[in-house]
């Protein structure tokens, strides 16, 4: 059997709650998936796979379906403190190459810092994968694949509620 999926959209979300579980539910509901059996799955996009908007995504997908993601998840009830999960992608221009997907998750990192991380782990992967070489200062060339992230940053609040920041990339049929 094959599951290749046709389409991928990428969302985000971040819940407050007196339970760990509890916040990571409000993160789901935040990010528009908590009405799917999520399985969690590693980091590559299929060759033709479709970028898509997270409304259009959402269209394709009826309460109960199980759906495969890519989820980047962190949680604290430490008062004050700063979390980010985020997404990087690293996207083939040519559509028939597959792409790479990562997770990373920081204490005490901005969402634009995060992001840029997220993104460059994606590239390295692609490139190495690939056969291309990769160059940290240089990023990836952009002719053969870009590269971009979906990020979620909270604070704890200083009443220590859980909480739990979520990033996710979607893949849809």
């Amino acid at each position: 059997m094959n599951f290749l999926p046709k389409k991928i959209f990428f969302t985000k979300g971040v819940g407050r709650d007196s339970t760990q579980l509890g916040a990571f539910e409000q993160a789901l509901r935040d990010a528009g998936i908590e009405k799917f059996n999520l399985v969690r799955v590693s980091s590559i996009i299929p060759p033709n796979c479709k970028i898509i908007t997270k409304e259009e995504g959402l269209k394709h997908l009826k309460a109960g379906s199980i759906v495969f993601l890519v989820l980047s998840k962190i949680e604290s009830n430490e008062p004050n403190r700063l979390i980010t999960a985020s997404i990087g992608a690293a996207i083939p221009k040519n559509k028939k190459n597959y792409g790479y997907l990562s997770e990373y998750e920081a204490f005490g990192e901005n969402a634009e810092i995060a992001g840029r991380e997220a993104e460059e782990i994606a590239a390295k992967m692609f490139a190495t994968a690939h056969g291309i070489k990769f160059d940290k200062n240089s990023g990836i060339d952009r002719k053969i694949a870009t590269t971009r992230n979906i990020t979620q940053s909270a604070v704890v609040g200083k009443d220590g509620k859980w909480t739990c920041a979520i990033a996710a990339a979607v893949f849809v049929w």
